[in-house]
């Protein structure tokens, strides 16, 4: 009986059987799949209007989101290093929430970084991206004034400020900005609704779009960055009223 020669094996396949490849665990990817989860839901979260302490249930968020609570611990450590929880003895997992100083500082730096997404916006931005900010008021006149409709004006301000970042098409502004978006938007919306702050508001908003538009470089920067710095000094001005 004669004996068959094993056959060869195509060289791809051995290839293939050599590669190192190191087995995924299943929890780190959870961890980071819950990390992104509670991250985005923390940012969509007013933590600003009351001034009781926002807290996370590890319980329940494990049972939101169908993982154990394993990945949802190391995920909570992953956003306490980010500043954005912290856990406190026998009471929990609370959100962060910032001083007015603190607040006031990081407006500071977001207008620096709208401000330079204002003259990217300027030089890459196609013509028809930048009308396009005029979408977000387009709701409102002289005959549908702001101040009536505060919770839908203020939704459209967030909306259109984070486009602005967006618009820029700059990862790591996008990045920068979004660390400390929870924070600011939170404080935005606390001012949106004073008068003062509210009168003032979408007229400058078109004017920053006008100066887009006009692709007036520094205009646009000086216009974007004087909006949000008027921000930072109402709230240096207001911000324990504000959160009363």
């Amino acid at each position: 009986m004669s004996l068959r020669k094993p056959s060869k094996v195509p060289s791809s396949m051995a290839e293939a059987a050599d590669i190192n490849i190191v087995r995924i665990a299943p929890e780190t990817s959870f961890k980071n799949k819950a990390y992104d989860a509670l991250k985005e839901a923390i940012l969509k979260m007013d933590i600003y209007s009351t001034p009781e302490p926002v807290m996370l249930d590890e319980r329940a968020l494990s049972e939101r989101l169908g993982v154990s609570r394993t990945p949802i611990r190391e995920a909570i450590a992953m956003l306490e290093q980010d500043g954005f929880v912290k856990t406190v003895p026998r009471r929990g997992i609370m959100v962060v929430r910032r001083t007015k100083s603190e607040i006031v500082d990081m407006i500071r730096a977001w207008a620096a970084l709208e401000s330079m997404a204002a003259r990217l916006i300027t030089t890459t931005a196609r013509k028809k991206d930048i009308s396009a900010l005029r979408d977000f008021f387009k709701d409102f006149s002289k005959d549908r004034l702001p101040q009536d409709h505060i919770e839908e004006y203020s939704r459209a301000n967030i909306a259109f400020h984070q486009a602005l970042i967006s618009l820029s098409e700059s990862p790591v502004l996008v990045d920068m900005t979004n660390d400390i978006l929870l924070h600011v938007r939170g404080y935005r919306q606390l001012t949106i609704g004073r008068t003062e702050r509210i009168a003032a508001s979408l007229p400058e908003h078109m004017g920053i779009i006008e100066a887009l538009e006009a692709r007036d470089t520094e205009l646009a920067e000086k216009r974007a960055r004087d909006h949000t710095l008027a921000l930072a000094a109402y709230v240096e001005t207001h911000g324990q009223e504000l959160t009363r």
